[in-house]
């Protein structure tokens, strides 16, 4: 029974940092959908969410998928035009749930549409217009 505890225990923790980080992303701003862009294949639901310390973040959801490309980033823009300045980071996967961390002292405000953004060729790959 014993050895049984610190498995229970570890269990306990890890659902508790399970929610700790759900909780985090407790206050969806705005959210949208992919459609692809450049003659690429993006799909998949996204949030921009307000956190606790004040920072945002950019989450896109299970159903998130990408066809390809080179160097495929996340970031915002606003009606039809990027905005590198709000580089949240590479993606991470073609497809599933992921978060970036949008750059201090960017005013998610200011925008309406997440990006994936080929940085290489500098064209988008996929763009969720928020709503």
């Amino acid at each position: 029974m014993l050895k049984l505890l610190p498995i229970a225990l570890a269990a306990v923790l890890t659902a508790a940092l399970g929610l700790a980080g759900i909780a985090a992303h407790a206050d969806p701003l705005s959210s949208g959908t992919f459609t692809g862009a450049s003659d690429h294949i993006t799909t998949g639901s996204v949030e921009v969410v307000a956190n606790a310390d004040g920072s945002h973040t950019i989450v896109l959801g299970d159903d998130f998928s990408l066809d390809g490309a080179p160097d495929p980033r996340v970031g915002l823009g606003k009606d039809g035009h990027y905005d590198g300045n709000t580089d949240a980071g590479k993606l991470g996967n073609l497809t599933g749930a992921q978060s970036f961390t949008v750059p201090a002292g960017v005013d998610v405000s200011d925008f309406n549409e997440v990006y994936i953004w080929c940085e290489k060729f500098s064209v988008p790959l996929g763009v969720a217009t928020l709503g």
